[in-house]
């Protein structure tokens, strides 16, 4: 059975999407209609912008959403299963039918800006946490004072974990106490899965409320519970709480593989999908569309 996943922010790079805008009639279509719905050209900023340019919030979930989308309808993909990381579950949800392209790419500006606000509402941040198992960091989250949880959960002893930026910070002290390898502050806008965006989760439930969800064609393993999900209901459900739940990654790959995944292709800019799907098991077929 084939897995199709979606990577999230953080995949973006100058030039991206360029390639399939200039060989491809339908690729260039669904750009400029992107380019019509968010009410700016992206396609400027994703094929010629700096990195700087690409790294705003507000860009760069689109053109990750757009870049993998794209790039899935080219293709003509026919999953039998897909997963998302993180924002990248928007995409997955383009491609087994769940949301059409225009619905899709509007909920994720939306949630872009959210988020954006969120993260300017307080000071906080993420860190990475390297050599740990997954039970000790959540130990060490849960002992110190302030917001500080386990985020993403992408590879076994790989961890991210986000909160208030003080707490943050401690926790990484208390990290390296405990063994870990390494604990380093991550180059991001705010504390993405945690408590702290809980005003996007709301503006972003509103949202998701208020659009329509098609039952997918296969199912799609959600971040939030790293199981497969079908029901368009349970979607909307799983989505609306992902703003401030974990990114369960591990445990989605673990269950996909369980439920008869042989092979895992990354749909989108870059390859750290399958780079984190190789360490949770080496065995596994990769590629890289």
């Amino acid at each position: 059975m084939k897995a199709y996943v979606f990577p999230g922010q953080g995949a973006q790079f100058t030039g991206m999407g360029k390639e399939l805008y200039e060989n491809s009639a339908l690729a260039k279509e669904l750009f400029e209609k992107a380019n019509d719905i968010l009410g700016f050209r992206i396609t400027d900023i994703m094929f010629e912008g700096t990195a700087e340019e690409l790294k705003e919030t507000k860009v760069t979930q689109p053109a990750v959403f757009l870049h993998s989308v794209i790039l899935a309808k080219t293709l003509n993909i026919k999953p039998d299963m897909v997963a998302g990381h993180s924002l990248g579950e928007f995409s997955a949800l383009v491609a087994n039918g769940a949301l059409s392209f225009e619905d899709g790419l509007k909920l994720v500006s939306q949630r872009a800006l959210a988020m954006q606000k969120a993260c300017e509402m307080a000071p906080s941040t993420m860190a990475a946490v390297l050599g740990l198992d997954d039970q000790i960091v959540e130990e060490v989250c849960a002992a110190i004072d302030g917001v500080v949880v386990a985020a993403n959960y992408n590879c076994p002893g790989q961890l991210v974990i986000s909160g208030e930026f003080s707490a943050v910070e401690k926790a990484c002290e208390a990290m390296k106490a405990a063994g870990a390898k390494r604990a380093l502050l991550l180059p991001v806008g705010g504390a993405f899965h945690s408590p702290m965006m809980e005003p996007a989760r709301e503006e972003l439930a509103a949202a998701i409320e208020a659009t329509t969800f098609n039952t997918p064609i296969c199912p799609v393993y959600q971040n939030v519970i790293a199981n497969a999900v079908s029901s368009a209901d349970d979607i909307k459900k799983n989505l609306i709480l992902q703003l401030t739940a974990p990114v369960k990654w591990t445990q989605s790959v673990q269950q996909m593989i369980k439920d008869g995944a042989t092979s895992f292709t990354e749909v989108g800019p870059g390859k750290v999908l399958v780079g984190l799907v190789n360490k949770i098991d080496k065995e596994i077929e990769t590629i890289s569309a």
